[in-house]
C-alpha cells in the first residue's frame, strides 16, 4: 500500500503511526514533492469512487486564488479540477491511502485507516 502525505499534516503524522503501530508494509509518497500527474489523478479518483471535488481542499489559499468554490461539480468541468490538482498539488486531501485490494481511501480518521489496513492484509 501507498500512503500520500504532507509531512507537516497531523492527521498525515496520525494515519502513520497507527500504520507503524499495526506493523504495516507501506510506501510513503510525499506528494507535494512527487506531484502526481493528472493520469495518476485519475485513477486514485477511480480506487476512491470520488470526484475531483471531492477530494479538494477548497479552503486552501490557491483554492480561493482560483475561485473553486464557483466551478460547476459536473462531468464537464471534472477535467478542469483534475488539471487544479495536478497543478496545484496542495490541494488534494490528505492523506490518501492506496490499498493493495485496487481501492484507495482518504484516511482522516483512524477508522478510514483501519479499513485501508483491512483491505491490504496479507
Amino acid at each position: 500500500m501507498e500512503i500520500w502525505i504532507n509531512p507537516a499534516c497531523s492527521k498525515c503524522r496520525g494515519a502513520l503511526s497507527l500504520l507503524d503501530a499495526e506493523g504495516a508494509d507501506y510506501t510513503v509518497r510525499r506528494y507535494l514533492e512527487d506531484v502526481p500527474g493528472a493520469e495518476e489523478i485519475r485513477a486514485v479518483l477511480g480506487r476512491l469512487g470520488l470526484e475531483p471535488w471531492d477530494i479538494t481542499r477548497t479552503q486552501e489559499a490557491e483554492a480561493k486564488e482560483l475561485g473553486l468554490k464557483d466551478w460547476p461539480r459536473d462531468a464537464e468541468a471534472r477535467e478542469r479540477w483534475i488539471a487544479a490538482l495536478a497543478g496545484h498539488p496542495k490541494l488534494i486531501q490528505r492523506p490518501i491511502i492506496t490499498a493493495d485490494d485496487g481501492s484507495a481511501v482518504v484516511a482522516r480518521t483512524d477508522e478510514a485507516v483501519r479499513v485501508a489496513l483491512s483491505r491490504s492484509a496479507p
